[in-house]
């Protein structure tokens, strides 16, 4: 059995060990430490739109997962929205269901909160994360763009 709580300031070097790996899985390596202090900073700050969840053992001894999220207004409607940042499982749990718990306890924070809607995007090659989100959403019709505004 799982258990899925927001991080408290004890929590900052287990969120950091899956933090890390998941930025080592996708090639963000060069992260500056300055970079994680503001994104914890942010994570803890309960009047930040940034949330953070960490998917634990019952026992409460590991965390196995975490999910970033930011809850935003929406254009359509009087109701939040609410984007998946980020979701990762560390290697050594893969296969145990902690990402689909995750987004399935994320699915009842939101109906608990009148979200409107919980949506995200992965990468086009990301096939193992797509079998998992066709299992538990709806898979949209489209294309995301990108300006990058950093060179």
């Amino acid at each position: 059995m799982l258990i899925v709580k927001n991080p408290e300031p004890d929590d900052r070097d287990e969120w950091q060990e899956l933090w890390i790996e998941n930025c080592a899985h996708f090639g963000a390596t060069d992260m500056s430490l300055t970079v994680i202090d503001a994104l914890w900073r942010r994570i803890i700050d309960p009047a930040s739109v940034m949330q953070a969840w960490l998917a634990r053992t019952e026992s409460g001894s590991k965390s196995l997962g975490l999910a970033h999220t930011i809850l935003h207004p929406h254009t359509f409607s009087l109701r939040m929205v609410c984007y998946l940042e980020d979701l990762w499982v560390s290697p050594d749990a893969r296969g145990a269901g902690v990402g689909s718990y995750l987004i399935k306890y994320l699915t009842e924070v939101a109906k608990q909160q009148g979200w409107r809607r919980l949506y995200w995007e992965t990468g086009i090659d990301n096939e193992p994360a797509q079998r998992l989100y066709d299992r538990v959403a709806t898979r949209r019709a489209s294309i995301t763009y990108q300006v990058d505004t950093t060179r």
